[in-house]
């Protein structure tokens, strides 16, 4: 599933244009056609159609893993899940399969693909409700150290599913996770509300160094949902189960963790007394 990292690197390559992908910004939408309708959450197909026809692309954001293309009068809001991703093509370009959306410009047409099918679409004038549980961003400014270890404190879960948990930090996902612990020296089944000010900070300036070197890279292409990043040959534990740790030497662990493949060094992240 493209993570915070990947969302940033499509949101970027949209607004500014790069590798044969122009900026959408200032960019008008002659119309739009859905392939498949429940990719669609709101508002209906025909209202959906007639809605996005003739509007501008004004800015395009993101909140955790949501994209946000912010129109003339509405948002459009586009989810990824385990296997979308956004093509730009020429506007007579053979329909690929698994395209679920297509909006068409002036110069060539943007394609919603998910072989999936999770991926989810919204158009709203206010969208902020999609939003309203949301954890913080990792990477504002505002959000603290002090305010990070409140939360923790608020909490009784091991570390890593918590991390992963969109409403306690939005835009986290497995890879960054497993990389964010080993920097900060923690072990993966250390409860929240067990962890000092001092491993907190740590924590959280692991997540953002993670998550900065992610964008810088492009993100982590690991299969064929997401290709084009590099962060994958920066991993220091993610997917590297029985390799040397680089800071120490230990071979990297594997277990799973709330249904999730979870990597680390048992030297250099040990592990709590009550974990099990």
């Amino acid at each position: 599933m493209p993570e915070l990292p990947e969302v940033e690197t499509i949101r970027n390559r949209f607004r500014r244009g790069a590798d044969g992908t122009p900026s959408l910004l200032g960019k008008h939408i002659l119309r739009a056609e859905l392939l498949w309708a429940p990719t669609l959450e709101t508002p209906t197909p025909q209202r959906f159609r007639e809605r996005i026809r003739g509007q501008r692309v004004q800015e395009i954001g993101r909140r955790g893993k949501y994209l946000i293309f912010h129109l003339d009068a509405d948002a459009l809001v586009i989810h990824l899940r385990m296997s979308g991703d956004l093509w730009w093509e020429a506007e007579d370009a053979p329909l690929a399969p698994h395209h679920r959306m297509l909006m068409y410009f002036e110069d060539g047409r943007l394609a919603f693909n998910d072989t999936r099918k999770f991926g989810r679409i919204w158009l709203m004038a206010d969208p902020a409700p999609l939003f309203t549980r949301l954890g913080p961003e990792p990477l504002e400014e505002r959000f603290t150290a002090e305010m990070f270890y409140r939360r923790l404190q608020s909490r009784r879960r091991q570390i890593k599913p918590l991390l992963l948990d969109q409403h306690f930090l939005a835009g986290v996902g497995n890879i960054y996770a497993d990389e964010a612990l080993h920097r900060a020296g923690i072990h993966p089944q250390t409860r929240s509300n067990a962890l000092t000010p001092t491993q907190a900070a740590r924590l959280l300036e692991g997540v953002r160094q993670v998550l900065r070197e992610g964008i810088e890279h492009n993100g982590a292409s690991i299969d064929w949902v997401y290709r084009g990043g590099g962060f994958q040959n920066s991993f220091r534990v993610y997917q590297r189960a029985g390799e040397p740790c680089y800071h120490c030497g230990t071979a990297i662990v594997r277990l799973v963790l709330s249904q999730r493949g979870t990597h680390f060094c048992p030297r250099c992240q040990p592990a709590p007394a009550d974990a099990h």
